[in-house]
């Protein structure tokens, strides 16, 4: 059969967090310990509220859930977005199957095949993903180690305004560098967008987690582009609940609420009992999150030490999420991160890391570098990078000095 897949299908590219799954199943079958630093999957439990709620759950059948979600998941994000000072009618939410969907629907609302939307890159995957899924063109600005990836200069983000430009992408704190954008850097998006009548889009599921003193600052702040916000977010992180596939995406933009709420007739609903388990926890937020963050600085604070202590490794202190892009000697960190998996280990141990290249559209970036999450405990990650240092020593494809 003469069969071709579609063009959309060739060009999204795999993603590099989970593309090296294959190869950790394989060395654990062969009796190795995988440390996986490759995804943000909390290690930490879900909170026993979330399973007692859902427990409550009486009815006979598990039933669609309405498209928006139901009222009191709304009336629930409410009240959380609330906790932030951030204003919202239940009206201008939308429940949805975790952030990744709430993007996916925000990109078909506000742009159409051939548009563009600027990320700032390294990005999170999925924003190149789901561009290529839905036909949109990428266009990126790129940012730079050498300042812990902090936003550049005005001036750099318009040269790649055009006519076809429909949003900005903007995820902070970010993944996957750990950056935290202050009011200075947000500001220059919101110029950008109000000049040029751009969309932007905000990720900021990452809200609580700030280290050193940070504060966290919403798009949603800045009362010129209230109305040219979509607010992306999601229960994954904050609550150790990334299985239970629920986020939401918020607007006062009535028109983009209105699309992305006929795409979410089209998919019928949200999960049902994982919607209703979370209300809780939305509604006290802080009670849980407060916690998570100064865990978080300890398994920080170990991986900034290990990593200093690595002969030539570059590395930055990311001030917030719980990721950091650190620099290592080789020559390819995907080569580099299969041979961990294929061929290496040190005492029985390996790890698992996200190649740096697939956070980059610009052909040729990132090869160098590698994302590391810092979601296992202190003493594993301790291990963990100590599995890097010898596995550095042994590796036999250094970086080639020019």
């Amino acid at each position: 059969m003469d069969f071709r897949i579609s063009t959309r299908g060739s060009h999204t590219p795999s993603s590099p967090i989970r593309k090296l799954h294959s190869l950790a199943e394989s060395a654990r079958s062969r009796g190795r310990i995988v440390y996986q630093l490759n995804i943000g999957q909390p290690d930490l439990p879900t909170p026993p509220v979330f399973f007692n709620q859902v427990k409550r759950f009486s009815e006979a059948v598990i039933a669609y859930a309405p498209s928006a979600g139901y009222p009191e998941v709304l009336e629930a994000w409410v009240q959380y977005f609330r906790n932030y000072k951030i204003s919202f009618k239940p009206s201008e939410i939308i429940i949805t199957s975790g952030a990744s969907e709430a993007l996916l629907f925000t990109l078909m609302a506000v742009a159409d095949p051939g548009d563009e939307v600027i990320i700032f890159e390294p990005a999170y995957h999925s924003y190149i993903s789901l561009n290529h899924m839905t036909g949109v063109t990428t266009r990126p600005v790129t940012l730079s180690a050498t300042d812990g990836f902090q936003l550049p200069k005005i001036e750099k983000i318009n040269k790649v305004v055009n006519k076809k430009t429909k949003a900005i992408i903007i995820c902070n704190p970010s993944n996957p560098t750990g950056t935290v954008y202050g009011r200075r850097e947000l500001q220059m998006i919101v110029e950008v967008a109000s000049k040029n009548n751009l969309i932007i889009i905000a990720d900021e599921v990452y809200r609580e987690f700030l280290f050193d003193g940070q504060k966290h600052i919403s798009m949603m702040s800045f009362p010129q582009v209230r109305n040219r916000v979509v607010l992306i977010d999601s229960v994954s992180k904050r609550f150790n609940l990334c299985g239970a596939r629920v986020g939401c995406v918020a607007s006062k933009n009535k028109e983009i609420i209105a699309t992305i709420l006929k795409f979410a007739q089209s998919r019928l609903s949200a999960p049902t009992l994982e919607q209703l388990g979370v209300i809780p926890l939305l509604k006290n937020p802080q009670r849980y999150t407060s916690k998570l963050v100064d865990e978080y600085d300890r398994r920080r604070s170990a991986v900034i030490k290990s990593l200093s202590s690595i002969k030539g490794v570059g590395w930055y202190r990311p001030a917030g999420a719980f990721y950091i892009m650190a620099t290592l000697p080789v020559d390819d960190i995907e080569h580099f991160s299969r041979w961990l998996l294929e061929s290496f280990h040190y005492k029985n141990e390996t790890i698992m890391l996200a190649p740096g290249s697939g956070f980059y559209i610009t052909p040729g970036l990132g090869k160098r570098q590698a994302r590391i999450a810092f979601v296992l405990n202190s003493q594993k990650l301790r291990k963990a990078m100590e599995v890097l240092k010898q596995a550095l020593r042994s590796y036999p494809k250094k970086i080639t000095k020019k």
